[in-house]
């Protein structure tokens, strides 16, 4: 089941048509459905939205507050520490309460941050985004969002804050953690999986954050976006299309950024007029937190909050989120006084009220349980959550020191250095609960089994002596442990430094909502550390546990290994641990450019021939690891690329095959990557781009056939006139190893005239993998 329908949750059967409801509503009634209530977050322990506690959100209780109803229940979960049955309980109360006291009796939505698995205490926590993208496995991306739904389903979560689907644009950005790929045909495709996913269990999924918040100046958090119009709608908004016409996601939440001047909550053009109008959305727009009040605060285009609030309903934002700061009494003395008709509050009332049908919440014999507790971190979670890091890992260099347990040469000492190697944090994202709320809880325990690094290697190497030193912190800048360091490393076979970042909050990470980066070095003093190991001599082995690329050519070229693993979840150090052992054969590829340095930002292989290097600068951009790169344990040859035609109608597929093969000794995977690039277009095009790939296991000297059908609405692009087009003339198709190496190319000929894109049009490749026959024996 790929979206949230009727078969899937109820259509309301046996409740008044929504629009008769509505006539039956009070304002005060109206209102109270278009907002959310959160409660129980720490003030004091500090932040975990954004200038939250700038914002008025003087505490209610629930009765006061809900008196004339509800909308949505803000994060009851994902707020504080709460063991799930004993929430589970509370929450049922609250509906209960709903449903008994306030004169319609309709129980609210309760949503919850669903990035790497609920957020919640002891629930389940898989990999970041990046990761996703790096394991280039959809299918199993939406294997993982199944899972999360159904713990949020079984604990009366009805909408997750999920997935993200900003396009990397700026290795400074401090939110790159949170995002799968620089490569919008990659986010399309594993985002739309997450959104399958997630609604398969009846959660609907929240899309973040349209549009634009990824291409902020200088990668600042909240900073003004200046994208022309053609990249807003060929690059950053493609994504979001996708997740909508294709899996049919159900709720969409603005992004803070200003676009050109127009802050994004008070757009009609992106919220109403492509959103709806176009796409045929159908959901609910919610608020990203606080971001209606921002249009007063941040943006300065609303004189109070009523006119804030009256600007962003119109616009299309349907729900105020987190609490009703603006959507009440300043949205109520708007009506009251004329300056806004009712009729504005009714489309968006209806729509929220649907969506309350869709989720079975208007049926006359819902109930809210409490049932049975559902356990949030099972075996079979973990056993997904280990496959999934396990796919992701990118090994980057590889001299053939790795794999260390290669022929049974198991090394006597292993030195294990470095800031991330004994932490439990440096596995999750600032989406994680252990990373986003835990710090103002330190009484708790973590709630989750975590392995560090050092426990994976130790169980991994049982009979090795493996001697551990910090060196220096993730970003203090102490040197006074690197000679200490450095000595363990000269006495040992082998060193292991896992350096990287430390995500967090506003500032309190190296990596995370608010942690943007104005250089791109290792944080602190770990090139420092890293740096003064390597000058041992000794044979070092680099784990970058990071949220983001970060400018590391100078180890490429002196390390003997470099492996890179984005924030891996809760099974993230087996993971690392298996491929430093062998027993995992990396199949990763990078889903974003490592950046060659700040000054090279912002960055995407998707650059025009300007972007290119040239004769009249001196500044070469080009990365030092190109999208799409890994490398693995075996090797993979291709042979006889082929086109199914060699001309096309401008309004069909491209059909073209290519045999790959697995010439190594072990079994492994690889991600067959297919490209094309336009060389004459009426608008300058990117050198190449995504438009297919497929992940393709194979055992020592197996091969297969991959064939990818291609529509040639993936070559569209926005003309001249602002029209979305496909142009006839010569298409490259070309099979490579990363975005810049290619291994085989053909031609293809797009004929007929000039096609305006539809709606109704594929937007998605389709691959057939075909195993050929073994080869004979002794051949």
């Amino acid at each position: 089941m790929s979206a949230i329908d009727d078969d899937t949750i109820g259509a309301g059967h046996g409740r008044p048509e929504v629009r008769e409801l509505i006539a039956e509503m009070t304002l005060d009634e109206k209102l109270a459905q278009l907002v959310g209530l959160w409660q129980g977050v720490d003030r004091e322990g500090g932040a975990v939205a954004p200038l939250q506690d700038a914002m008025d959100t003087v505490e209610q209780s629930f009765a006061d507050f809900a008196a004339h109803g509800l909308g949505q229940i803000t994060r009851h979960y994902g707020t504080r520490p709460l063991d799930p049955r004993e929430g589970l309980a509370t929450l049922a109360a609250k509906q209960r309460w709903l449903r008994e006291n306030t004169r319609l009796g309709i129980p609210a939505i309760v949503h919850e941050e669903c990035l790497t698995g609920l957020a919640a205490w002891q629930a389940a926590t898989y990999p970041v985004p990046p990761a996703w993208g790096a394991t280039f496995d959809p299918p199993l991306v939406e294997r993982m969002a199944a899972r999360i739904g159904r713990t949020m389903a079984g604990l009366g979560i009805h909408q997750g804050l999920a997935p993200v689907l900003d396009v990397i644009r700026d290795m400074r950005w401090g939110r790159v953690e949170e995002c799968i790929s620089e490569d919008p045909y990659h986010v399309a495709v594993t985002g739309a999986a997450y959104v399958r996913g997630l609604q398969s269990a009846g959660v609907a999924a929240t899309l973040k954050h349209f549009v634009g918040y990824s291409d902020s100046r200088a990668g600042r958090n909240l900073a003004p976006v200046h994208a022309g119009p053609r990249e807003v709608r060929d690059i950053l908004e493609f994504p979001f299309e996708v997740a909508v016409r294709d899996a049919g996601a159900r709720s969409v939440m603005n992004s803070y950024a200003e676009i050109d001047g127009v802050p994004v909550a008070a757009s009609a053009d992106h919220l109403t007029g492509t959103l709806r109008e176009e796409w045929g959305f159908t959901g609910t727009v919610v608020a990203d937190y606080f971001a209606v009040a921002f249009l007063q605060t941040l943006h300065r285009v609303a004189e109070d909050g009523g006119d804030a609030a009256a600007q962003a309903i119109t616009a299309g934002i349907d729900i105020e989120l987190p609490t009703g700061v603006t959507y009440l009494e300043p949205l109520k003395q708007r009506i009251a006084d004329g300056r806004l008709g009712m009729d504005v509050v009714d489309r968006a009332l209806e729509r929220v009220l649907r969506q309350k049908a869709e989720l079975g919440l208007l049926d006359p014999d819902w109930h809210p349980g409490p049932g049975p507790a559902a356990d949030v971190d099972t075996e079979e979670d973990r056993a997904l959550a280990a496959t999934l890091a396990e796919r992701s890992v990118v090994l980057l260099r590889n001299n053939g020191v790795l794999p260390l347990g290669g022929a049974g040469a198991t090394p006597g000492r292993i030195a294990l250095i470095g800031p991330n190697a004994r932490s439990v944090s440096a596995m999750f994202g600032c989406y994680s609960f252990i990373n986003h709320v835990m710090p103002h809880h330190p009484e708790h325990d973590a709630g989750l089994r975590v392995e560090t690094v050092e426990d994976a290697l130790r169980r991994e190497f049982a009979t090795a002596d493996i001697v551990t030193e910090q060196g220096t912190g993730v970003d203090d800048g102490t040197t006074d442990g690197i000679p200490a360091a450095a000595g363990a490393a000269a006495g040992a076979d082998v060193a292991v430094v896992v350096v990287g970042d430390r995500s967090g909050l506003f500032g309190r990470g190296t990596s995370g909502e608010g942690c943007d980066a104005d250089d791109l070095e290792l944080p602190g003093a770990q090139r420092t550390l890293v740096e003064a190991v390597l000058a041992t001599g000794t044979p070092t082995v680099v784990v970058l546990l990071t949220g983001r690329g970060y400018a590391i050519e100078w180890l490429l070229d002196s390390a003997a290994a470099v492996v890179q693993a984005f924030f891996p979840g809760e099974e993230g150090a087996g993971a690392i641990a298996g491929v430093v052992s062998g027993r995992v054969n990396p199949s990763g590829r990078m889903p974003m450019s490592l950046p060659r340095g700040a000054g090279a930002q912002p960055y995407s292989y998707l650059h025009p021939p300007l972007g290119a290097a040239s004769s009249v600068t001196n500044i070469d951009t080009a990365p030092p690891v190109r999208y799409g790169f890994g490398l693995g344990y075996t090797r993979f040859d291709y042979e006889n690329l082929t086109v199914d035609s060699e001309t096309v109608d401008v309004a069909d597929a491209i059909g073209c095959a290519v045999t790959v093969r697995n010439a190594g000794d072990r079994e492994g995977a690889e991600v067959v990557q297919l490209y094309a690039s336009d060389p004459v277009a009426s608008v300058t095009r990117p050198l190449a781009q995504l438009v297919a790939f497929a992940r393709v296991p194979l055992g020592p000297g197996e091969s297969a056939r991959v064939h990818f059908t291609v529509p040639t609405r993936l070559l569209a692009f926005t003309d001249r006139h602002g029209v979305r087009i496909v142009e006839p003339g010569d298409i490259g198709v070309s099979v490579r190893r990363d975005a810049g190496d290619v291994i085989l190319e053909h031609t293809v000929r797009l004929v007929g005239d000039t096609h305006l894109v539809t709606g109704a049009e594929p937007r998605l490749s389709t691959a057939d993998i075909s195993p050929n026959p073994p080869p004979p024996t002794g051949a």
